[in-house]
């Protein structure tokens, strides 16, 4: 049964990027086109795909990690701060002239450590990842404001981190990202033992023996990767890391051995129906994610009390 439906779920993958791929501003046959419909499929619309479904790969990846190591089902790159202080590093270092994808991607990573280390500090052990997650969020997200108004004229370049966006994707933007994506599935499936006891709680973990600062640790550096790589391609695409974990621990259950994989390949169709979506009514994809995972959100939290 489990083998069926991730069979299920990755020929439903490739048939959100094949849409992906078919829509656009220009009308382009996907075989057998002149050399023109070739340099549009290839050199614009390919290099598109493959970023949005790497980069819902880590959403997905990160959603599924951050909800084990933090024991909140409402946890996600965007409430616990790992999002929105990438967002603020990515904005952070294009203000500063740093805007080369793999200086970008530093910058991100730098900032969600930051961003989610800020929350793990705030919440303590109080539990109240989700409130306190949306405060220590607005905070990174209002700096990030008021870094943009030193530099007013990059406003339009760097909406692109706050809404979310495909629009401009090369293969230079897909380089540094896909060999994230192989090693945040590699480990997290790797280390699906651990984050199954995690996601109990840290008294069971201590009974298996389980160290739980160090492997909590570990795994929201992990979270804090996957979540920079994706907002230094394509930027603050909400609640990509919230649906994915969801939809993956409905389709193959909670086992993390299984669910992280699935995870991440929910993450990828997400991003990919969100982007077609957008295209065919001209909004970013992230306004698409965003009004979608607003419901979810809320459906989750009444659904947990949380």
């Amino acid at each position: 049964m489990v083998f069926a439906r991730v069979s299920g779920i990755l020929v439903a993958v490739a048939v959100l990027a094949f849409l992906q791929l078919s829509v656009g501003s220009t009308a382009v046959p996907l075989f057998g086109g002149d050399d023109h419909a070739r340099a549009v499929l290839w050199e614009l619309r390919a290099p598109r795909v493959l970023v949005g479904l790497c980069a819902g790969a880590c959403l997905g990846l990160a959603g599924t990690l951050l909800q084990a190591a933090v024991r909140n089902p409402l946890a996600s790159p965007e409430i616990t701060g790992v999002g929105s202080g990438a967002v603020l590093g990515a904005v952070a270092a294009s203000v500063s002239g740093f805007t080369q994808p793999l200086a970008v991607a530093f910058a991100a990573l730098l900032g969600g450590v930051v961003g989610g280390g800020v929350l793990w500090v705030v919440a303590g052990r109080s539990g109240d990842v989700a409130v306190r997650g949306v405060i220590v969020s607005a905070v990174l997200v209002g700096t990030t404001l008021v870094l943009l108004t030193a530099r007013p004229q990059l406003a339009g370049a760097v909406s692109r981190w706050l809404l979310g966006s495909l629009v401009g994707r090369t293969w230079e933007h897909v380089a540094p990202l896909w060999p994230v994506v192989v090693l945040v599935v590699v480990v997290g499936t790797l280390l699906g033992g651990v984050l199954d006891v995690l996601a109990v709680d840290d008294d069971h973990a201590h009974g298996v023996g389980l160290a739980v600062v160090p492997w909590r640790s570990t795994v929201l550096v992990l979270a804090a990767v996957a979540t920079s790589a994706s907002v230094a391609a394509i930027g603050a695409t909400a609640f990509v890391g919230l649906l994915a974990p969801h939809l993956a621990r409905w389709l193959v259950g909670p086992v993390h051995r299984v669910a992280v994989p699935v995870s991440a390949l929910a993450g990828a169709g997400t991003v990919a129906a969100a982007d077609a979506v957008g295209q065919l009514v001209h909004v970013p994809a992230g306004a698409i994610t965003a009004v979608i995972g607003s419901g979810v959100l809320i459906a989750v939290a009444r659904r947990t009390g949380g």
